[in-house]
């Protein structure tokens, strides 16, 4: 299964392998995983990668933790890996497919198209992120975010989450050429939701842009 050129199951692998290795469990699995895992990193826009950590700098009094640090591209298109985690002390990075908000892409093209931090917008919003709790809701097991900035403020309010949907998972983007939307949060396929809730924990920062 391929989006352009890149292939999906890798970073399934890659997923595996960062949750295995961040629950003790690694050794338990067959060492076809780890040899087959593409060994390239991922490439992060530059202009967004210094912009997020200029974030970072910024609010590091704010984070509890700042070894590792999510960034979610909204320039590139829905069907294509758009959401990164990065470690920051061993440069280990993986991408994910990450929908965004029916309010930032009303004609459902596929493509953000505008930001809002309004309550009732169903958009996406830009700007730093704080990871918050984590709970089991609605959406099952889902994080809160807390905006930082005028942009996000009012994450909190509008309930926007880190959490797993089924239109986000590969096959949509396959079988569709986007994914679907989500009401604002942060909606990944299973594994990845599984790795961003296991990598980036709470008290880390979450940093959305469109350049």
């Amino acid at each position: 299964m391929r989006v352009r050129g890149r292939a999906l199951v890798t970073l399934t692998r890659r997923s595996l392998l960062n949750v295995a290795a961040a629950t003790g469990v690694a050794g338990l699995l067959p060492a076809k995983v780890f040899a087959t895992v593409a060994p390239p990193q991922p490439a992060i826009n530059p202009a967004l990668r210094a912009r997020a950590m200029a974030s970072l700098e910024a609010n590091r009094g704010r984070l509890r933790n700042a070894d590792v640090i999510g960034i979610a591209d909204f320039s590139r298109m829905s069907r294509q890996p758009r959401f990164y985690i990065v470690d920051l002390r061993s440069g280990f990075t993986t991408e994910h497919l990450v929908a965004h908000g029916r309010g930032s892409d009303p004609s459902h093209l596929g493509w953000l198209e505008r930001f809002s931090n309004d309550v009732g917008s169903e958009a996406t919003s830009e700007g730093a992120y704080l990871t918050a709790d984590s709970y089991t809701g609605k959406y099952g097991w889902s994080m809160r975010l807390f905006g930082l900035d005028p942009s996000n403020s009012n994450a909190l309010a509008r309930a926007i989450v880190i959490h797993s949907a089924w239109y986000a998972e590969p096959k949509v983007a396959e079988t569709y050429g986007k994914l679907g939307r989500s009401e604002g949060c942060f909606a990944l396929p299973g594994v990845s939701h599984a790795e961003a809730m296991t990598r980036l924990g709470s008290g880390r920062l979450l940093y959305a842009e469109k350049v």
